[in-house]
């Protein structure tokens, strides 16, 4: 075949998959805008970092879909609650100058690394981090502020320090030793409610985005230990006594009460929703609640020579079944932190 012709027929073709490349994203772009809204909810149920990026394929997909910008906190379905901020080591912390502002975060259901630029650590310091949500406290006045990595989403709280009272006399220090956060939050009246349980302390804080200070629960909690936030509420173990099983507390988030044309929050007292299998002199051992997919359990780890873990699903506690779950195990146990301190799973071959 003459060059001319070769020539002329490459062209040809490259011209003819060029069509076929517009044509197919033509088609795509012209998807029907429910069915566009549809697969968005459906990747939105995955991750909320994937619906960002599916949101940013074409201008069509992005005027059909819920954007997260500006609800990211105050809307739950768009928590990145599979993402944990992933700790540097080293002698490096969020703001350090050789990160040059940038962070590190881990997906726990995919294992995906993700690094941003995120300038406000400069001058916060991370606290915790709640179903993905980072609770800063600003270096300058000790306010707290929860952060939407993501969507660079900020909604304000009054500053730790009007906690000092209940501090008795101990320094701002003990401010930034956060046991457990907890947040509530609606996409119907924008409203954001945050429960802290500091270490050192007996009660609860909580309060509504934009109050001006901070309230304290009504009641204490002498002997409660090892906190967890799940779904909106603390679930927190109290041990009465030495030997025996401890009790599992739930509290529920802040109500808010109308009294009077303003509304005013009360934080309801923790109710006992199940007890642990007991120890005894002969078998010691310690407990732990832990968070995995849908699901809280219960961890035991034994502190004889023959040390045994031991792990129950709350739900089973709850009705009274105490007999281990022989389909989950532990993977890791890592650092405290921002990272899971436990992290467990469920045998699919059970």
């Amino acid at each position: 075949m003459p060059a001319a012709l070769v020539a002329c027929s490459g062209k040809r073709r490259r011209r003819t998959a060029t069509t076929h490349a517009a044509g197919d994203s033509s088609s795509w772009a012209s998807l029907a805008e429910d069915l566009v809204s549809l697969i968005g909810w459906r990747v939105l149920a995955g991750d909320v970092r994937d619906y960002i990026c599916f949101r940013a394929a074409c201008h069509h997909w992005r005027s059909c879909t819920a954007s997260p910008c500006g609800c990211g906190v105050v809307d739950p379905r768009f928590h990145p609650r599979r993402w944990m901020m992933l700790p540097e080591g080293n002698g490096l912390y969020p703001g350090h100058g050789k990160l040059r502002g940038f962070v590190r975060f881990f997906n726990l259901s995919t294992g995906a690394f993700v690094r941003l630029k995120l300038p406000i650590v400069r001058d916060h310091r991370i606290l915790d981090s709640v179903d993905g949500i980072l609770l800063l406290q600003r270096n300058r006045d000790t306010a707290v502020r929860l952060l939407h990595p993501f969507t660079g989403d900020i909604v304000d709280f009054p500053p730790l320090d009007t906690l000092l009272p209940y501090m008795g006399r101990r320094s701002e220090e003990y401010l930034r030793d956060v046991a457990a956060a907890s947040i509530t939050s609606s996409a119907d009246d924008q409203a954001v409610l945050l429960m802290i349980w500091l270490f050192r302390t007996v009660r609860v804080a909580f309060a509504a985005s934009g109050d001006k200070q901070w309230r304290v629960s009504s009641w204490s909690m002498y002997q409660a230990y090892t906190p967890l936030p799940f779904q909106g509420k603390l679930y927190i173990l109290d041990q009465a006594t030495a030997y025996g099983g401890p009790e599992v507390l739930q509290i529920d988030p802040p109500l808010q009460l109308q009294l009077e044309g303003t509304t005013e929050l009360s934080l309801p007292p923790p109710k006992s929703i199940a007890k642990c299998p007991a120890r005894t002199p002969d078998s010691f051992f310690l407990y732990h609640l832990v968070e995995c997919d849908s699901d809280i359990l219960l961890v035991t780890f034994g502190v004889s020579v023959y040390a045994q873990i031991s792990v129950y699903r709350l739900a089973d506690l709850i009705s009274g079944t105490t007999v281990p779950d022989q389909g989950t195990f532990i993977v890791s146990k890592g650092e405290q932190g921002m990272a899971d301190e436990t992290e467990v799973g469920i045998d699919g071959g059970k």
